[in-house]
């Protein structure tokens, strides 16, 4: 049986003979359904038409998406470290080609995501590569295709040593982010998908309820996503589509993004913006 894929959002189900009647992602009010109605794809179909793309994003960071763009069009990130690989976020389609050249750089010992709309088909990463699967408990409900791989953490979790895996909220409850303290030339490197997101301008990020509708959050959440992440040390931001990256001054660049965005909340304007 197939594990149907939402071609709005690009999250896999479980198999079932056929598509299900609905995708609750999409139903979410963080996400939508496509104007045509509830549509339904597989791997299979994928991969006829669309490639696995690998691009290095700098030294033990591979970039992982997929030509032409699916659904929601993120990248995933390959974490490579001595004590075994980490994807961090996932994609609809992992193609053989893909498959071959992960595995000859080690394969992947743990995927985890930063929230569920990048859920993706882990599970066909996983089952591809005998791999752990971390997800947030306060996100269970969230889970379309379960997997005996998948392992419910609370807070902080290391997926591999070296690695911290910490859940920070806002836009959804279970939202995480991934730090690597070696990134960035040993300055440290956050990688964040949309839990706390990349703008075109790179010095700054965001926070929201929901990205498409343009849902804000709250000024106390903000606050609390800052403060969860100014335990660790990052200089480089990675976001969840391709360029999206604060390339240096990241740490910095998420607290003054914080303070301007509960600033806007409050009314208050810049010098000059009257």
């Amino acid at each position: 049986m197939p594990a149907w894929i939402c071609e709005t959002c690009g999250v896999q189900h479980a198999e079932t003979p056929r598509p299900p009647d609905r995708c609750a992602v999409c139903e979410d009010e963080r996400q939508y359904v496509g104007w045509g109605g509830q549509r339904w794809t597989t791997a299979g179909d994928l991969a006829r038409g669309h490639t696995t793309v690998l691009r290095e994003e700098e030294p033990g960071l591979l970039g992982v998406g997929v030509e032409p763009a699916v659904a929601i069009g993120q990248r995933a990130l390959l974490v490579r470290t001595p004590h075994g690989n980490v994807l961090w976020d996932c994609v609809p389609l992992l193609d053989d080609a893909a498959r071959r050249a992960l595995a000859e750089l080690g394969g992947i010992s743990v995927v985890c995501m930063s929230h569920p709309h990048f859920y993706a088909a882990h599970v066909d990463v996983a089952d591809a590569f005998d791999a752990r699967v971390l997800l947030p408990r306060a996100d269970r409900a969230w889970i379309r295709r379960p997997s005996p791989r998948i392992e419910l953490y609370d807070d902080v979790v290391e997926p591999v040593p070296g690695l911290t895996l910490a859940r920070i909220g806002g836009h959804f409850d279970g939202a995480s982010v991934l730090h690597w303290p070696d990134g960035a030339d040993g300055r440290g490197a956050l990688l964040t998908g949309d839990t706390i997101t990349v703008v075109p301008d790179r010095d700054w990020v965001s926070f929201m309820w929901s990205y498409p509708n343009l849902i804000p959050l709250d000024e106390r959440t903000v606050q609390d996503i800052a403060r969860r992440v100014e335990r660790y040390a990052f200089d480089r931001v990675y976001g969840g589509w391709w360029g999206r990256v604060v390339v240096r001054d990241g740490a910095a660049a998420v607290r003054r993004s914080a303070d301007r965005y509960r600033a806007r909340l409050r009314g208050e304007r810049p010098p000059g913006a009257e």
